[in-house]
């Protein structure tokens, strides 16, 4: 079994990764100082639930009671209206502060069910299992969350779970566009900080098909153990740990003018990333290896384009609906190399320009 441990100043805590992890999910939590567990309720969603409940609940010794609530998959389940029944049911089964809430699921349920948890009497324990690629990066760090109408993320807090228990054989009935989504995230955590980890994905990864339990461990040892180390130096966003919204800014913006669902987190993420890359060569006089990052990405199936129907002004001001604006100005993350993340503000003059040439003329071209 492959451990990453997390060590932030609120809670240390381990990321077990291995494949059929689900059949003892009670084993690790019981081994993780929730033997006193008084009850359990696991947050789902309805394709998950029909996939894997039964594996999860057989693990469990019939004395324990155990809820299991589902929601109907994707982003609209982070709605407050959600949120709010999964509340009042808490308190209609009797959880109290020893009971503890699973977020078995994607991001989407993982920031959904952390957010009960952290709200919930004020707080109860929470573990995290992830079953999806993407969820490698929300199920560690503590960032727990819904949506607002046109605002992704908007209403949420830190609150780090237990432990997070990640059993790659259930990311096998993934979609290859769920595979797309999570790998985006990946392929952030090298260009931000570790270029070596970044050369290594672009030279081993040509297709998901080859994604076995053996190669997903070692790529998401290495991966959680980036943010392992940004979010271990920063948990709360007040520096580095702002690194990992590379190209989110536009993603967000991205993802909010079309309509949550209409591109996957990590489709829209990959645009913003190659619209941060090519900002940074213009604000910093850099060169950066965008064209071959288009290329693998395009073989991958990723359109590297910023979607048709979408203007310049109507993008900026998504993008500054963001929670990272200071001043008027949006904070971007940037590269002034591979591997190495800056913060820079931008104003909206250069943004706006740099926008319309993304829109009108594409990345494929330096814009210096």
């Amino acid at each position: 079994m492959s451990v990453v441990h997390i060590s932030t100043k609120s809670k240390s805590y381990e990321v077990r990764i291995e494949p059929g992890l689900r059949h003892t999910l009670y084993n690790l939590m019981h081994a993780h100082k929730m033997s006193d567990a008084s009850s359990f309720l696991i947050i789902t969603d309805e394709h998950v639930h029909d996939l894997y409940i039964n594996d999860v609940l057989a693990g469990f010794p019939k004395q324990y009671h155990v809820y299991v609530e589902k929601v109907a998959s994707g982003e609209s389940s982070k709605s407050f209206e959600v949120y709010q029944k999964l509340q009042e049911r808490a308190l209609e089964i009797g959880l109290d502060r020893k009971s503890v809430i699973i977020a078995l699921g994607g991001g989407v349920i993982g920031d959904l069910a952390g957010f009960v948890a952290a709200t919930y009497m004020r707080g109860v324990r929470f573990v995290q299992v992830p079953t999806t690629l993407l969820a490698h990066d929300s199920s560690v760090g503590g960032k727990v969350a819904i949506n607002l109408p046109g605002a992704k993320n908007i209403v949420g807090a830190f609150f780090q779970p237990e432990l997070v228990i990640y059993d790659t054989e259930m990311l096998h009935s993934l979609p290859e566009r769920e595979w797309r989504s999570g790998f985006a995230e990946v392929v952030k955590h090298g260009f931000i900080r570790d270029r070596e980890f970044l050369d290594w994905l672009k030279g081993q990864v040509t297709s998901f098909d080859q994604f076995n339990d053996e190669f997903l461990k070692e790529m998401l040892v290495q991966s959680i153990g980036v943010k392992a180390d940004i979010v271990s130096a920063d948990e709360t966003e007040q520096g580095i740990r702002a690194y990992l919204n590379f190209g989110h800014t536009l993603g967000h913006a991205i993802e909010a003018e079309l309509g949550y669902g209409e591109l996957s987190h990590g489709e829209a993420v990959a645009v913003g990333m190659i619209f941060a890359l090519r900002l940074s060569e213009r604000i910093f006089q850099v060169e950066l290896p965008v064209k071959e990052t288009i290329s693998w990405l395009e073989t991958l199936g990723y359109s590297t384009n910023v979607p048709k129907g979408l203007s310049a002004e109507q993008l900026l001001a998504s993008m500054k609906k963001d929670k990272k604006t200071t001043g008027g100005l949006i904070r971007m993350v940037l590269l002034e190399e591979c591997g190495k993340a800056v913060l820079k503000d931008v104003a909206d003059e250069p943004l706006l320009d740099s926008l319309h040439k993304a829109i009108e003329e594409g990345f494929d071209d330096s814009w210096n």
